[in-house]
């Protein structure tokens, strides 16, 4: 069987272009050749010329406007694309940026927390020191005062026992003054000098 396409029958009527875009010229085209009339025993179909030919010039001549209002869409449609990727990216980055701030921000006060409690612990070790050393220093203190009054006691005591000791009679002088002149007391007598102890 042909599928030759045959053209200018001269009974088909030339239907009237109807106003479209490229692709609608294409479906009547379609239409025109789907609709013809098939030729006796033949696939061959009776198409009219220039029915065909219009159809066909129309929607070469719309393709220019239309593939340029296609490609500037499709320039708009990737500009559009494009801006919102990198406003996409510049806020993944920012986020990424405050994400890091906070890490920091995170480390920072964990390094902080740190060194404020080594700081703490090294407070509580001097103070611990310097308890003990003034511990050390009171009980060396008080043991030298514990010397000191021991002694001090020590001299009191034995100061003490001269004083009550009786002290010998003294022999009578014929040149010796009187009572209440010039005679030596028997307090004066009894007084004891430590330096002598």
């Amino acid at each position: 069987m042909n599928d030759d396409i045959f053209v200018d029958d001269p009974f088909e009527e030339v239907a009237p272009v109807i106003e479209a875009d490229a692709q609608g010229l294409l479906r009547q085209a379609v239409d025109v050749v789907s609709t013809a009339r098939t030729m006796p025993l033949s696939a061959s179909v009776l198409v009219a010329r220039d029915e065909l030919l219009e159809l066909l010039q129309g929607s070469l001549d719309r393709f220019p406007d239309e593939l340029r209002q296609a490609r500037w869409l499709l320039r708009e449609r990737d500009e559009f694309l494009a801006t919102r990727q990198r406003e996409a990216d510049n806020l993944l980055e920012e986020v990424r940026a405050q994400a890091e701030r906070m890490v920091q921000r995170t480390e920072i006060v964990r390094q902080a927390n740190h060194v404020a409690q080594r700081i703490l612990d090294d407070a509580r070790e001097e103070a611990r020191r310097l308890r003990h050393e003034a511990e050390d220093f009171c009980d060396q203190k008080l043991a030298s005062f514990e010397i000191v009054l021991d002694r001090t006691i020590k001299t009191v005591q034995a100061g003490r026992e001269k004083l009550q000791a009786t002290p010998p009679p003294l022999p009578e002088d014929k040149g010796a003054p009187r009572a209440g002149e010039g005679e030596v007391g028997s307090d004066e007598l009894g007084f004891f000098d430590q330096d002598d102890a």
